[in-house]
């Protein structure tokens, strides 16, 4: 079984913020598999079914993101998966919006929520998939927290489906197909950029 952990905020008030992409991918997949988010489990909304014929724990924590661990850890030890079984999918404020990157392991980057999961589940050695959210403007010192909060701008609307249904996208062939190869077909700068880290 895979559990895909989408990192987010619980409430109306952070539903479309950057810092909530995770939930929106997790939504799209249990819209396309037809998996109902309907049950609380060790603090997260879940929803189980099957993604390319394999079973699949979707889940949307419901701790607030500097506690992302404490939801998905114990999801873990109750489905006693192991953290390759593991899928997280988050915002990452040091790549440019709209793109996406696949990696089979790697450290928080500053970002609290995968530091709660890491310390919670021991390592780092788990996949992810990387939304960047990155406006494109310097962010002055301190107001990075700020913006993953405030609402998307009309023009970062305009390419929010794609991204969501390109992460979802991801997702599933990182299920179906494997971590490298996923990594071969999705990883992508956003369009217009020349950045290494892009």
């Amino acid at each position: 079984m895979f559990l895909v952990a989408g990192l987010g905020n619980p409430g109306e008030q952070y539903a479309a913020t950057p810092h909530n992409l995770g939930f929106l991918v997790v939504d799209v997949l249990a819209a396309r598999h037809s998996m109902r988010m309907s049950r609380t489990e060790c603090q997260a909304v879940i929803g189980q079914g099957s993604i390319g014929g394999k079973p699949v724990l979707l889940a949307k924590p419901q701790t607030f993101m500097n506690l992302s661990g404490v939801a998905i850890k114990p999801l873990m030890t109750k489905n006693e998966l192991e953290p390759k079984d593991l899928i997280l999918v988050y915002d990452e404020l040091a790549l440019p919006w709209g793109s996406l990157r696949i990696r089979p392991n790697g450290s928080a980057a500053g970002h609290n929520g995968v530091q709660d999961v890491i310390e919670k589940i021991g390592t780092q050695e788990f996949p992810r998939v990387r939304l960047g959210v990155h406006p494109g403007h310097r962010l002055t010192e301190g107001k990075g927290a700020d913006y993953l909060l405030s609402r998307f701008t009309r023009r970062q609307n305009e390419t929010l489906d794609e991204l969501i249904g390109l992460a979802a996208d991801a997702t599933e062939s990182i299920i179906a197909e494997g971590v490298s190869l996923s990594m071969t077909r999705f990883n992508r700068r956003a369009p217009g950029t020349t950045s290494e880290e892009a």
